[in-house]
């Protein structure tokens, strides 16, 4: 209220070379105040008790000059059509009050290109709304000033997008003297228009440096959208997970987890946490140790520097795993051996085999989601993202390598997908680096900018409509970071996140990437719930993943959700359900431990020739083969998270079994297993050691060694005991 819409203005450039077209604003504070107070109690909203506002300094001719500007927030949940809220919200700045100068201001390349597209997408659809408004679109390039020229002068609807980084320090051309503004700098023109800052995930704009960078822009007002505010200053409208979930502006998230299984005998480290205190630093590793049935049970132990595990836990599995350094800063930990991990990772079963089995999920789901939406016209995307860039962008890197195995592996299922060669249907796009010249190059980590990296930035960033079109062959995209903040599909139904679990790596923002409801090939929504599902396929715990998110959503929300929990018990996955994966490796099932005695004692006298036999070594490998069956496996849990209410839970799962691989740690001598396991036995069963590798040979199921050598070992002498007691 108070505000007067404004005629076309002029007011003079620097050093009078040009007459500028600026923005105004008529209200002081305390009739901000009053609007914003009025603002949040219609909506339900925290009411602030002073409005807040940013300060800084804006450089001039007469030296730098105090500035202090009012800040809104508008919190939307990512996926819900933030920039197309902000979009329409210049057009109305405009069509009520006459603003004209807006600067966009993105963190990074990704927001950048988005928010072109989406004028591009949307011009139509705002001239149908506001009529042929005079207005255009521009990306700040420093190379062309006579584009800052073009945005000052005009007076037409002027948005400028640029990046923090072309601003923010001395060195910035924008900020240096320059004979094409008359001895100016670019940045004293921007000031004369006293712009509209609407600032794109500001969280990402909060240090000292930056509000100073902005406060250089001489702003009127800015207006800040996010879905993750760090700072919610004077907020002015909220959108919650939980509005967008209830009115189906969302899609509904499934989650499948590729972890260790609790049950498994096999050796392994989990960084549960870290803990500083003023005279020691320890960290929590769940690992496991020998328990005392001799048998290896998993337990949480606080460790210091120094600490060896193979002889805290008393397991030769961990020979060579000496914590060598706690960094509680950087929330990891260091081993001797080269191993590091960060809190909320995990080390055990080898990284070639969770990453097989994560992308043969995300592949999985893929194809059964494509079979199911191409009836809608929606082509389905799924976005991976790396631990390191090599591992895709070499060309024997292990993600490459096993994407391409698995693909080949698993299209034979899916016959529109037998004729597809996998090279043809993936792409990626990683961060970017600045040459000595100052210019901008894809990240390559080979040999620099290349045709594929180019073709592949155009098709990712900029030409959403023909990656989305079935006519494009693309529809598996890699990436390390640069696609995790600002940049979304509405067609990615699958996120598969292969990198290492770190704190600074938020869910709510990496599972942003894929919420958007899924579009046709008209660019029309698709509504059904049924349909609108995201699969994130996740390298932590399920129980974990859905915790971690909860706290997310309460540190940005308020909302307060409970505890997570289970429904459901287990059953086989049916026909085509597609839901999230829990999928952690597991050894075969323990049998029953045999107490030997009885009729088996008392045949002590002719054990040494019964041992020898060769008849009897063939019976023990044909019960060993009997009692283990098939190699270890890696078990599948479905599971999906539901909203009740304002809380997050989880919902009913489901689970089944593919196969399992070997562990990173060394095994142990699994001969000697057996023979300890045998001389427990009273009187002690003394198999020489070409007999114990004549009966595993014979058997076949040496592999299960790999998945739990303890356990293997605990069963092949059992089903030993028993067979010497049925004699």
């Amino acid at each position: 209220m108070g505000q007067q819409p404004l005629s076309t203005e002029f007011a003079l450039a620097p050093n009078g070379s040009a007459a500028v077209v600026p923005n105004r604003m008529d209200l002081d504070e305390t009739t901000l105040l009053a609007n914003l107070r009025a603002v949040q109690n219609a909506g339900g909203l925290p009411m602030d008790g002073a409005l807040r506002l940013l300060e800084g300094a804006a450089g001039t001719e007469s030296g730098p000059q105090p500035v202090r500007f009012p800040n809104f927030s508008v919190e939307m949940e990512t996926g819900t059509g933030k920039t197309y809220v902000y979009l329409r919200t210049i057009l109305e700045l405009h069509r009520q009050y006459g603003l004209r100068k807006f600067l966009i201001v993105v963190p990074g390349v990704a927001i950048r290109e988005g928010a072109r597209k989406a004028f591009d997408a949307t011009f139509e659809h705002f001239r149908a709304l506001f009529g042929s408004v005079p207005r255009r679109c521009q990306l700040y390039d420093s190379a062309r000033p006579a584009r800052l020229r073009q945005f000052a002068l005009s007076d037409g609807v002027e948005l400028l997008i640029l990046t923090l980084d072309a601003f923010n320090k001395e060195c910035n051309r924008v900020r240096r003297l320059s004979e094409e503004f008359d001895g100016a700098t670019p940045l004293q023109l921007l000031q004369a228009t006293r712009p509209v800052l609407i600032l794109d995930e500001p969280q990402n704009m909060e240090s000292e440096r930056s509000v100073a960078a902005l406060a250089s822009l001489g702003p009127l007002v800015a207006l800040r959208y996010s879905a993750t505010h760090r700072d919610a200053y004077n907020l002015v409208f909220r959108l919650t997970p939980g509005d967008a979930y209830r009115r189906g502006l969302v899609k509904r998230i499934e989650v499948a987890s590729v972890t260790e299984a609790a049950d498994s005998g096999a050796a392994s480290i989990y960084l549960e946490g870290i803990r500083s205190t003023a005279r020691t630093l320890t960290a929590r590793l769940r690992v496991r140790v020998q328990g005392v049935d001799g048998l290896p049970e998993l337990r949480s132990l606080a460790v210091r520097a120094g600490t060896s595990l193979e002889e805290k836990c008393g397991l030769t599995e961990y020979a060579g795993y000496h914590v060598e350094e706690i960094q509680a800063d950087r929330g990891r930990v260091r081993f001797a051996n080269g191993l590091e991990l960060r809190i909320g990772q995990a080390a055990g079963v080898s990284r070639e085999v969770l990453f097989r089995a994560q992308i043969g999920c995300a592949l999985e789901a893929h194809f059964r989601k494509q079979a199911v939406l191409r009836r809608c016209g929606v082509k389905v995307l799924t976005l991976f993202f790396l631990d390191r860039v090599d591992n895709y962008a070499t060309e024997d890197g292990l993600v490459r390598r096993l994407f391409r195995e698995e693909f080949l592996r698993l299209r034979e299922a899916y016959p529109e997908w037998r004729e597809v060669d996998p090279d043809t249907v993936q792409a990626a796009y990683f961060a970017q680096r600045r040459r000595r010249d100052g210019s901008v190059d894809l990240l390559d980590s080979t040999d620099g900018r290349r045709a594929e990296d180019e073709r592949a930035y155009q098709l990712i960033m900029r030409d959403r409509e023909r990656l989305l079109s079935f006519a494009e062959p693309v529809a598996f995209l890699f990436s390390h970071s640069a696609l995790r903040e600002g940049w979304d599909n509405p067609n990615v139904a699958q996120i598969c996140t292969l990198a290492a679990a770190r704190s600074e790596l938020r869910k709510r923002q990496e599972i942003g990437r894929g919420v958007r409801l899924f579009v046709n090939q008209q660019g029309e929504r698709v509504t059904a719930a049924e349909l609108n599902v995201l699969t994130v396929i996740a390298n932590e715990r399920y129980e974990d993943f859905v915790a971690s998110l909860q706290a997310e959503t309460r540190a940005d929300t308020g909302e307060v959700p409970p505890p997570p929990y289970r429904v459901g018990g287990e059953r086989e996955p049916a026909g085509e359900e597609c839901g999230a994966r829990h999928t952690s490796v597991r050894s075969a099932p323990p049998a029953p431990r045999a107490e030997p005695g009885g009729a088996g004692s008392e045949q002590t006298a002719d054990l040494p020739a019964m041992l020898g036999s060769a008849e009897l070594v063939v019976e023990l490998a044909a019960g060993l083969r009997r009692r283990l069956g098939a190699a270890g496996s890696i078990s599948v849990v479905r599971g999906e998270l539901r909203l009740h209410g304002d809380r997050i839970a989880e919902g009913p799962t489901t689970s089944s079994r593919q196969s399992g691989g070997a562990s990173d740690f060394r095994l142990p001598n699994v001969v000697d297993l057996i023979q300890q396991r045998l001389d427990e036995v009273a009187p002690p069963l003394r198999l020489t050691r070409r007999t114990v590798r004549e009966i595993l040979d014979r058997s076949g199921c040496i592999h299960h060694a790999l998945d739990d050598p303890h356990g293997f070992a605990r069963v092949a002498a059992s089903v030993v005991i028993e067979l010497l007691q049925e004699s």
